[in-house]
């Protein structure tokens, strides 16, 4: 199977997540909840002139219901890049799973798990393509 490229402006918003996550890590260090990184990981957003929204619903289909806020993605960036904040002391499988489960479900096809709870940041970012 063959995927198509991301586009130049998609991998500018990449770099500058990672930018920004690497920023964070620097200066916060690991320990931290998931919300103080959350908060942190936005201003460095902000100051990348990077726009976001946080706690993102998503609605889901079931039974012929719409469920409108079944699903809450932690940060979209510039309406195309998922960014799932964790703070973990290991990576479990299912969130990369939810990861995967919100690029389907929004029809995105760029997202980030970035774990802060983590010696070294470059270990605790795994990037996701659909």
């Amino acid at each position: 199977m063959e995927y198509q490229k991301l586009s130049t402006k998609t991998e500018g918003i990449a770099e500058a997540v990672v930018n920004a996550a690497y920023s964070v890590h620097k200066a916060l260090g690991p320990g931290l909840l998931e919300n103080v990184y959350e908060i942190c990981f936005c201003h460095e957003l902000t100051k990348a002139d990077l726009a976001y929204q946080r706690q993102v619903a998503v609605p889901i289909q079931y039974d012929g219901i719409t469920f409108h806020e079944a699903l809450r993605i932690d940060i979209l960036v510039a309406d195309e890049v998922i960014c799932e904040i964790k703070s973990a002391d290991r990576m479990n499988p299912v969130y990369t799973a939810q990861l995967l489960s919100y690029l389907k479900l929004t029809g995105k096809r760029l997202g980030f798990l970035i774990n802060f709870n983590v010696p070294v940041i470059k270990d605790g970012i795994k990037r996701v393509i659909l």
